[in-house]
């Protein structure tokens, strides 16, 4: 059986689109994947499966979040073997703990692009915040103290950009890949 992470993408937010973790667990169970585990309260889940298509284990979730959470939630899958490969790849000054820093990854919901995201986003201020993309995802940190101050902070949470990736702090990505 192969391990993979789901992100969905913007539940639990704010008290909109509600999802209990428990149950969440219990649906991934019903779909037939093994090892089923939920990390936070904000759509982080580890489970195995012998199935090799990520598209259609991504649709397999997505369907059963809309008939029983009556939810249309984005959610992207990847294998845990192509998560530890993207962490590999992190530059040097993501995810070293200063504290003075935010490091979060954002991933691209296919069929999205880098390419395209990166159209919408625009150029981070370099003083403010630094990028750097591999694969499907973008590795992105930023000063704490000043995030509002930087260009991608509020345009990730764009309507036109939103449904186009999801994102997780360095930390929650590190413990997804140990689950």
């Amino acid at each position: 059986m192969k391990r993979y992470i789901a992100f969905l993408r913007g539940i639990n937010i704010s008290g909109k689109n509600k999802v209990p973790m428990a149950e969440l667990k219990k649906q991934f169970e019903k779909l037939g994947f093994g090892e089923v585990k939920t990390y936070l309260n904000s759509g982080n889940v580890a489970f195995s499966s012998d199935k090799d298509d990520i598209e259609k284990i991504t649709k397999q979730i997505e369907i059963m979040i809309k008939k029983q959470f009556v939810l249309d939630i984005p959610v992207f899958v990847i294998s845990r073997e192509g998560l530890d490969d993207i962490l590999h790849n992190a530059p040097d000054w993501w995810g070293n703990e200063n504290k003075e820093i935010y490091d979060n990854l954002i991933f691209i919901m296919p069929p999205a692009t880098f390419a395209e995201v990166y159209c919408e986003l625009g150029e981070p201020k370099e003083e403010l915040e630094r990028i750097k993309d591999y694969k499907e995802a973008i590795f992105w940190s930023f000063s704490r103290k000043d995030y509002q101050k930087t260009n991608w902070w509020s345009k990730t949470a764009s309507k036109n950009i939103s449904s186009k990736l999801t994102i997780r702090t360095a930390n929650t990505v590190r413990k997804m890949v140990g689950m």
